[in-house]
Order: structure tokens, then C-alpha cells, then sequence
């Protein structure tokens, strides 16, 4: 099992910055990507970015040039800094884990998300 702690949520003025925060802990073993995904209210949760265990980053179209994704490996710790908010940047922010214990198979971890709203 992967635990995943988000933290860094909270209320902003449009324009303003956050920087999220993901702690794992548990077995990280095998734990290939971790992601981010933000769920606007009354909408379904899509994805925002993910860093690989090699660092190979991917961002959706709809925060390129406004967020960027890193990790820590020795902190087992996966940031999202997200600058130039938005009001539709509101919503939950959740921490998500890929894990490939065994080749072919594949299980996902999620943290309990964090809030973040942006005022206008």
C-alpha cells in the first residue's frame, strides 16, 4: 500500500500562486509516476500533470505555461507549483500513484485531496 498526504491548499486571489505538496510513504517500491488531478465543482476529476520515476514530465494543455510538476525523490515528495491562477483553477486537488508491483499489472493510490480556491 502507498499513503499519499497532499498539503498546500488554500484561498488565493486570481493571478496568485500555490505550491502543493504530496508526500508517499508506505511501500514506494515500484511506484513508477505520480500525478496530479483537479476536480472542479460538480465536474468529473481530470488530469493535470505527472512526473515519472525518471523524471519525464507531462502537463494538459490547460495548464501548460502556468504549472509545473516536480519531485523529490529522497522525500519521496511530488510538488505542484502552480502560478497565474485562475478561478476555474478551483476545485480539489488530488495526489495520485502509479504502482507496477509485477509486469502487466498496475494499481492506483489517491490522497484525500487538498482545496484550493481562487478568488476573482
Amino acid at each position: 500500500q502507498v499513503q499519499l498526504v497532499e498539503s498546500g491548499g488554500g484561498l488565493v486571489q486570481a493571478g496568485g500562486s500555490l505550491r502543493l505538496s504530496c508526500v508517499a510513504s508506505g511501500d514506494t517500491l515500484r511506484v513508477i509516476a505520480m500525478s496530479w488531478y483537479h476536480q472542479a465543482p460538480g465536474k468529473q476529476r481530470e488530469f493535470i500533470a505527472r512526473v515519472s520515476s525518471g523524471d519525464t514530465t507531462t502537463l494538459a494543455d490547460s495548464v501548460k505555461g502556468r504549472f509545473t510538476i516536480s519531485r523529490d525523490g529522497a522525500k519521496n515528495t511530488v510538488y505542484l507549483q502552480m502560478n497565474s491562477l485562475k478561478p476555474e483553477d478551483t476545485g480539489i486537488y488530488y495526489c495520485n500513484a502509479m504502482k507496477t508491483p509485477l509486469p502487466g499489472t498496475a494499481y492506483d493510490f489517491w490522497g484525500q485531496g487538498t482545496q484550493v480556491t481562487v478568488s476573482t
